[in-house]
């Protein structure tokens, strides 16, 4: 699709609107309801954050904003995508999807998170009266556009903006270019997306600007300006040598690209021409509405992890052992085994399925699918090449990660917290955060898992109940631990004893910190009384990586985090904030947290 003479710079300039249709299994008002309610959702998280996902009675919801809008600006593009679906699309109609310049906004009745593609990208051109840019215009826009296609990917929350001069141009033009993706997608889905509107922004060229998206990515250059200096991205250290080893590298994509698209045409018209073929996966399809995960056959797993071998055993969580495995196509795959054998254990591992299968955010760790066979049933996770943080605070692989892989832990782990407290269409307590359930994956990028003990609640449900205790000592708030008062504030308190893990490379009970500290969390409160925060610092670290003035912030954000009452402690969107900015807390005052 190609839309030509467009002049206005607006970022409420529509470059798609679809409406569609499928069968609804819920009358029209519970149905009209359920959109209602997503809309306002995603509205109320888009005033903190630019990317949001909500979910009410079987109506899936996601919006984004480009991340160089304002608030105000994003909320506006917002609320004018809701105005014209109301418009545009009939009532009875139980999906949209509308993008914009500067935002975009879809539901529908399935999980449509992890989509990356169109039959093909959507494609505006943005022509005017004048003549078509220079030569030079055109190679520069390129070699930015391939810099932005290779950086996002690779940046935290997938956004990236950038601008270069053409110096050899009578008029010195600007080329400015920005790049965006979904944050429930993989780094590698984004990296494929944006080659592929990358390759279709080519078209454009040497026109003065474009546009190109598809469901997982967005990507725009321009010769004016459409965002502010202040949220130009230092792309630098992301395009892994400058921009032309990128774009061989983009080139040699996009070939691989059209040779897959060859592959999956086959394959399409495989499994329409042939008998599907029932598994063998018992009873979980009558137990589980996964939306989006995969029924894997149960043999096909077994084999996988060689039935099960120690040798293939990475780990143990809630309720079962984790298996690597590695299927008949060579993908690689976490394998958690639950023999259960009580109803308490059934409803646990129920409860995890039906909570997880939901969750999409590149912090929380993600559920592919799930397999059984008589009691023994199966949770397949996308597998984790560096396995759990524990072992490199204070296992087999301690004193391996730097400073800055440290930070970026901690932000990531913050994040996912945020997103399961707040930003979730229910407020997730994890109940458990520790290292240990903490997983790095090949880029060292933290994600939160075993859901095992996690408790649901939400909007409407009291923020304080009581449950019987299930954690890990040393980790647990001591308002659930003594009196079994749990809310989302227990997770902040173990991620302020993660964080103290974090930078001080000793588990938080160890007594072999002092002869008078019995715990991490006392040591790192008698260091904070004296101002001698940087004594707590992992010896393991090079002193000169570390900004003395950021470690006692993040000491000091971690001690805030264990504060007594619950009430002083902040919420996790508020550490997410502290992290990334400027701001400074030191005014806050802190007391002596309550040891258990």
């Amino acid at each position: 699709m190609m839309v030509k003479g467009i002049k206005s710079d607006s970022q409420e300039q529509e470059l798609l609107e679809r409406c569609t249709t499928f069968k609804v299994s819920m009358d029209l008002s519970t149905f009209l309801s359920s959109v209602n309610k997503t809309l306002g959702d995603m509205r109320k998280q888009l005033s903190n954050v630019h990317f949001a996902t909500a979910y009410e009675t079987n109506v899936f919801g996601m919006a984004q904003c480009r991340n160089y809008l304002s608030s105000a600006d994003c909320l506006a593009c917002f609320d004018a995508g809701v105005t014209e679906i109301r418009r545009k699309c009939d009532a009875t109609m139980d999906g949209a999807h509308f993008i914009y310049q500067g935002c975009f906004l879809r539901y529908g009745i399935y999980n449509f998170y992890t989509e990356i593609t169109f039959e093909s990208p959507i494609l505006v051109c943005g022509y005017n009266n004048s003549a078509a840019e220079s030569t030079s215009f055109k190679s520069v826009a390129q070699e930015l556009l391939t810099d932005i296609a290779a950086a996002t990917p690779k940046i935290a929350n997938y956004s990236a903006a950038a601008k270069r001069q053409v110096f050899n141009s009578g008029a010195t033009p600007t080329v400015y270019a920005a790049g965006q993706c979904v944050e429930t997608i993989s780094p590698s889905d984004c990296g494929n997306c944006l080659t592929r509107v990358y390759t279709s922004l080519q078209t454009c060229l040497p026109q003065p600007g474009g546009s190109s998206v598809e469901p997982g990515c967005f990507l725009r250059y321009s010769d004016s300006s459409f965002f502010a200096d202040g949220n130009i991205t230092n792309i630098t250290p992301y395009t892994k040598g400058g921009s032309s080893s990128s774009k061989k590298s983009i080139i040699g994509i996009v070939g691989g690209i059209c040779l897959l698209f060859i592959i999956i045409a086959l394959l399409l018209w495989y499994h329409l021409v042939r008998k599907p073929k029932v598994s063998e996966n018992g009873d979980v399809l009558q137990v589980f509405e996964l939306q989006g995960a995969v029924i894997y056959n149960f043999k096909d797993l077994k084999s996988a992890t060689k039935s099960f071998s120690q040798d293939y055993k990475i780990g143990e969580g809630g309720f079962g052992d984790v298996y690597k495995g590695i299927m008949n196509n060579g993908d690689v795959v976490a394998v958690k085994k639950h023999a259960l054998t009580s109803n308490k254990e059934k409803s646990a591992f129920e409860s995890e399925v039906t909570l997880i299968s939901s969750i999409h955010h590149r912090n929380v760790i993600r559920l592919l699918g799930c397999s059984g066979k008589g009691l023994e049933l199966l949770l397949v996770f996308e597998y984790m090449e560096n396995g759990s943080l524990d072992k490199f605070l204070y296992g087999e692989k301690r004193g391996t990660l730097t400073w800055k892989q440290r930070v970026d832990i901690i932000l990531g782990i913050a994040r996912g917290l945020a997103y399961l407290h707040e930003e979730f269409h229910m407020c997730v307590i994890h109940r458990d955060i520790k290292s240990s359930n903490i997983l790095l994956d090949d880029g060292f990028q933290p994600k939160i898992a075993d859901f095992g003990l996690a408790r649901v609640t939400r909007e409407n449900q009291s923020h304080r109940i009581s449950s019987r205790y299930a954690g890990t000592l040393g980790y647990t708030a001591p308002e659930y631990a003594i009196h079994g008062h749990l809310t989302e504030k227990v997770d902040t308190y173990s991620f302020g004893i993660v964080v103290l893990e974090i930078i001080s490379g000793l588990h938080c009970t160890d007594v072999k910190i002092e002869p008078v500290s019995g715990s991490l969390l006392e040591h790192a409160w008698k260091l904070y009384e004296d101002d001698k925060h940087l004594n707590l610092v992992d010896a393991e670290l090079d002193p000169n990586e570390c900004d003395r003035e950021y470690v006692k912030k993040i000491i000091h954000l971690a001690l805030l985090c264990t504060q007594m009452p619950a009430s002083r402690r902040p919420a996790m969107s508020e550490v997410v904030v502290l992290l990334t900015s400027e701001l400074l807390f030191e005014q806050r005052p802190l007391s002596m947290p309550t040891l258990v």
